[in-house]
């Protein structure tokens, strides 16, 4: 079964192949021409003269579901009565990623919340600092703050992750004190996490319509309403979350006008993270927002 990035993807794929159908179809089905009999004579072999191609279905579509399809991408998608080749983008398990309006989008990527569970080695840095805090939350331990260019930041970890151990000591249970006092008691050299992907937050990937927007409003990062008839109101984008990422990169503290612009820069397609502002505020629960705004870590991440 194939999976779409976004429901834009998945309607303009199920027109592509509907197109693909129809153009067989005619192709394998020529019109057949019987010469009038007239009396005992018998009849002439039959002519087939070919249908012409009825006209392309993708001219239809260069503002579909409020969107603008350029012509050369609607070019990629069509070749001639040959079955396309959709971009495939890898993911978790074998399976892919059916993606004809996103491509193989690099935000999209970034932004891929993974199923297993990762090592991660860490080292203190020249002051004895990971550059982490942690926040427990349903007998749970969670990272609350990556500060920039930490060893925590260059290890890969980011808001929202699940630390399960630490140097192999299951961390369950655990509270912010106890977490904290580990970490500065560890080998500064070596310290070995077992980490899952942020189990609280969802990505959801939205297309910009032909004025650049993709349909939603927000305030301090917390969506607060949505657009009707937009990418974000089909996608199923909800209100009362907070957004963590845009295209895969941090904006957690950053000003609405920021995350806008990241936005803006974003392309056509963007994939955003987002998490129920509950849990978020339990996440960031006794952390001033001055600290979150001035370490907080909002480098691109590399794939």
């Amino acid at each position: 079964m194939s999976i779409y990035p976004s429901l834009e993807d998945m309607k303009v794929d199920q027109l592509h192949q509907a197109q693909i159908q129809h153009e067989r179809s005619t192709n394998q089905m020529p019109q057949l021409v019987y010469p009038q009999a007239t009396g005992s004579a018998p009849l002439a072999p039959v002519q087939e003269v070919p249908r012409s191609v009825s006209p392309s279905l993708y001219p239809s579509l260069g503002e579909y579901m409020g969107l603008q399809l350029p012509p050369e991408m609607v070019q990629e998608m069509q070749v001639a009565n040959v079955t396309p080749m959709p971009v495939a983008v890898p993911t978790q398990g074998g399976k892919t990623v059916v993606a004809p309006i996103t491509g193989n989008n690099k935000g999209l990527a970034r932004a891929e919340i993974k199923h297993g569970i990762r090592p991660v080695i860490l080292c203190k840095d020249e002051n004895g600092k990971l550059g982490l805090r942690v926040r427990h939350v349903n007998n749970g331990l969670f990272v609350a703050l990556v500060q920039n260019n930490s060893p925590a930041a260059l290890a890969g970890l980011r808001f929202g992750d699940q630390i399960l151990q630490i140097d192999g000591k299951t961390v369950a249970g655990w509270d912010n004190d106890k977490a904290h006092k580990v970490f500065k008691a560890a080998d500064p050299r070596r310290i070995e996490l077992a980490v899952r992907d942020r189990p609280f937050e969802r990505t959801i990937t939205l297309q910009k319509d032909s004025v650049g927007y993709i349909g939603f409003v927000f305030n301090n990062g917390r969506i607060k309403s949505l657009v009707k008839d937009s990418s974000a109101a089909r996608n199923g984008v909800l209100t009362d979350h907070q957004l963590i990422e845009v295209n895969g990169q941090n904006v957690v503290g950053l000003k609405d006008t920021e995350i806008g612009e990241i936005i803006d820069a974003g392309g056509r397609t963007v994939t955003i993270t987002i998490m129920p502002c509950f849990v978020y505020d339990h996440i960031k629960k006794c952390m001033g927002n001055s600290l979150i705004k001035k370490l907080m870590d909002h480098s691109i991440p590399d794939l």
